[in-house]
C-alpha cells in the first residue's frame, strides 16, 4: 500500500475514534426523559439549546455509524422534540420558551427557564435545525412518522417576523422583563443559517429586504494575503457549515466577490494557521500547528507577569484573530471543525495535539480548550487545560468529521424544502442548490 494512502486511512481511523468518543457526550450529558442536554460538564450547568439542536443533528451520524440503534435514536429524538411541542410557550419568566423561540438555558429536569437568560433567536435556529436534520433522516413509518411531524409543527411555530421588531435586522433575543435586546444580528457571523431558516418559514418569514439589509454590513478584509468576509472567532466560519453545504452557492455578495462561503471559511482557516506562525503577541506553543483560536473556555479571570510581560487571561469568551480578544487560549475543537475546508493543515494540527498535548484528550475526546502561556502545572510544560466540554464543541466536531468523510449531514439537508426555498429567497444560486427541486 502507497504511503499516502496508507497514511489516509490511518487518518481517517483517528478522526472515527475522535468522532466517536465526541458523541458519547450526548448519550452521557443528556436527559433521555426529555431529551435536554447539558451546556457544558460542569456539575452546575444548566441545558443549552444549542446543544440539544446540536444532539439531534448528530443522531442520523450515530445511527449510520453504529454508536446507536435507530430506534432507541428514534426514542430519544421523539422525547427531545415531545418535550419541546407540550412545554409552555408564553410571557411567563418562567416558561421554556415563546412565540416559538426557546429560552438559551433551560433547567434539565423541568425544562424551564434558567438564569433569567434570553429568548434566543440563534440557540432556537440550532434547535430547530437539529430538528429538521433528524427529520429528513429518519424517514420511515410509526414513530419516524411523528418524529417528522413534530419537527415540522415546532419549525413552523417560530415568529421569525415578530423578532424583527420593526427593524431589517432580527434580534438577538427577547426577555420577559426587558423586551428586545438591543443587539441585531448585523455584520457576517454564525446568523448565516439563522437568516435562511427564517427566509423560509411558510407561516412567519422575514422579507428578502432583511437578508440584503445583513449583507450590507459585511466586513471584507485582507488578512495575511487571505481577501475573505472578516469574522475574528473561528466558530464563525463553521457553525452554519455543520448544516449546510456551501460549495459552489453564491448570494449577491459572493457572486460579486467571485468565491462561496465554503472558500470564504477556508481562507479564514488559513488567516488563524498565519497569525499563530507570526504570533504578534508572543503567546507560548503557537506555530504552524497550533493554532486555533474561538469561542472558548479560558483561565481567567486573571492577571499575571509571564516571561517579563504582564498578561490578562480571560474565562470563556469569544477569542478571535487577528484584533483579539486572544490570551493564548487554543481549541482543538475548532481545529477539527475547520476539516472539510482545509484538511491540509488541519490534519496536521491535530496530529500536533495528540503527540504533544495528550492530557488534552480524556473520555469525550478533545477538552475544549488549553493555554501553555498561563502560570500553571497541569500539563508536563505547564499550563492551564479547561476542566470540562461543551455541547457548542462536541456538535461540530460529530458533524464536520462525518461532512469531510461522507458528507452526510449536508447531503440530509440538500433534502430540506424550507432550507432550500430560504436559500433561494435569500438570493442564493449555483451548485447543488440549482440542481434541488
Amino acid at each position: 500500500m502507497p504511503d499516502d494512502a496508507r497514511g489516509a486511512r490511518d487518518d481517517d481511523a483517528l478522526l472515527s475514534d475522535l468522532q466517536r468518543h465526541t458523541f458519547d457526550y450526548f448519550l452521557h450529558e443528556g436527559n433521555p426523559e426529555n431529551g435536554l442536554v447539558k451546556d457544558n460538564t460542569r456539575e452546575e450547568s444548566h441545558a443549552s439549546i444549542t446543544a440539544v439542536g446540536l444532539a439531534l443533528a448528530c443522531f442520523p451520524v450515530a445511527v449510520e455509524r453504529g454508536y446507536l440503534g435507530r430506534s432507541d435514536a428514534v426514542e430519544r429524538v421523539l422525547a427531545t422534540l415531545r418535550f419541546f411541542w407540550e412545554s409552555e410557550q408564553s410571557e411567563a419568566p418562567d416558561a421554556t420558551g415563546h412565540r416559538g423561540f426557546y429560552y438559551h438555558f433551560l433547567h434539565m429536569d423541568t425544562g424551564r427557564r434558567a438564569w433569567e437568560s434570553e429568548l434566543s433567536t440563534i440557540d432556537t435556529t440550532f434547535l430547530v435545525a437539529g430538528a429538521l436534520m433528524a427529520a429528513q433522516y429518519f424517514d420511515g413509518d410509526g414513530d419516524e412518522t411523528e418524529l417528522r411531524h413534530l419537527a415540522d409543527v415546532l419549525y413552523r411555530r417560530v415568529e421569525w417576523d415578530w423578532a424583527l421588531d420593526g427593524d431589517p435586522a432580527v434580534s438577538h433575543g427577547w426577555a420577559p422583563e426587558d423586551g428586545f435586546i438591543p443587539h441585531r444580528w448585523e455584520g457576517y457571523s454564525e446568523a448565516l443559517l439563522l437568516y435562511a431558516l427564517a427566509l423560509g418559514s411558510p407561516t412567519h418569514p422575514i422579507p428578502e429586504t432583511s437578508y440584503a439589509a445583513w449583507l450590507d454590513t459585511y466586513d471584507w478584509r485582507t488578512l495575511y494575503g487571505h481577501e475573505h468576509v472578516y469574522a475574528g472567532p473561528l466558530f464563525i466560519h463553521q457553525l452554519s457549515h455543520a448544516w449546510v453545504d456551501f460549495r459552489g452557492l453564491q448570494d449577491a455578495f459572493m457572486r460579486e466577490k467571485g468565491i462561496d462561503y465554503f472558500e470564504n471559511s477556508r481562507r479564514a482557516t488559513y488567516v488563524q494557521q498565519a497569525y499563530a506562525i507570526q504570533n504578534p503577541r508572543g503567546f507560548r506553543g503557537y506555530g504552524e500547528n497550533a493554532w486555533g483560536v474561538t469561542a472558548s473556555d479560558g483561565p481567567g479571570p486573571a492577571e499575571h507577569t509571564v516571561d517579563g510581560e504582564d498578561r490578562r487571561f480571560w474565562a470563556y469568551l469569544a477569542r478571535g484573530v487577528p484584533f483579539g480578544p486572544d490570551d493564548g487560549t487554543l481549541s482543538p475543537w475548532a481545529v477539527v471543525a475547520s476539516l472539510p475546508f482545509a484538511p491540509e493543515i488541519v490534519l496536521p494540527a491535530l496530529a500536533h495535539v495528540n503527540v504533544h498535548h495528550p492530557e488534552v484528550t480524556s473520555k469525550y475526546g478533545f477538552k475544549c480548550s488549553f493555554n501553555p502561556t498561563f502560570p500553571g502545572d497541569e500539563t508536563a510544560d505547564g499550563g492551564w487545560i479547561s476542566k470540562g466540554y461543551y455541547g457548542l464543541d462536541q456538535g461540530p466536531i460529530v458533524l464536520m468529521i462525518e461532512n469531510y468523510l461522507t458528507g452526510l449531514p449536508w447531503r440530509l439537508m440538500r433534502g430540506c424544502d424550507v432550507l432550500v426555498r430560504g436559500l433561494r429567497r435569500a438570493g442564493f444560486s449555483g451548485g447543488w442548490l440549482d440542481r434541488a427541486g
